[in-house]
C-alpha cells in the first residue's frame, strides 16, 4: 500500500481476471449454446439456465460481474483499502468460477467444436 503503483497493478490485474473470467461466461454463451449475450450480468443469468452453474454460482459471477463494473465505470470510487479487502479475501471468488468452467468443460469434451 506504500507504493501507489502496486494497487495500481492490483486493480488493472483484478480487472483484467475478472473481464477474462465473463468473456469465457460469453464464450460459452455463443459457441455452447448458441445465445448472444449483451451485458455481463446476463452471463451468470444464462448459463444458470442452461444448467452450466449452479444458483450460488451464478449469484457470485453476478457480484464479479457488478464489480467489474464498478472498477470500470466508478473506479475513483474504488478505494485502496476496499481493493486490497478484495484481493485479500475474495480471489478464490474468481476461482470458484474458473474451476466449473473447467469442469464443464472437461466433462463435456465431446461437445466441442475440435475445428475451432
Amino acid at each position: 500500500m506504500a507504493d501507489r503503483r502496486n494497487i495500481w497493478a492490483a486493480e488493472a490485474c483484478l480487472r483484467r481476471a475478472l473481464e477474462a473470467l465473463l468473456d469465457l461466461g460469453h464464450h460459452i454463451c455463443a459457441k455452447g449454446f448458441g445465445l448472444g449475450v449483451s451485458e455481463y450480468k446476463e452471463i451468470a443469468s444464462r448459463l444458470e439456465g442452461f444448467g452450466a452453474l449452479s444458483a450460488q454460482e451464478a449469484h457470485l459471477l453476478r457480484l464479479l460481474a457488478g464489480y467489474r463494473n464498478r472498477l470500470v465505470h466508478f473506479y475513483h470510487e474504488v478505494t485502496p483499502d476496499e481493493l486490497y479487502e478484495l484481493c485479500r479475501g475474495h480471489l478464490g471468488d474468481v476461482e470458484v468460477v474458473v474451476n466449473t468452467y473447467r469442469n464443464r468443460l472437461r466433462a463435456n469434451g465431446h461437445l466441442l467444436d475440435k475445428t475451432l
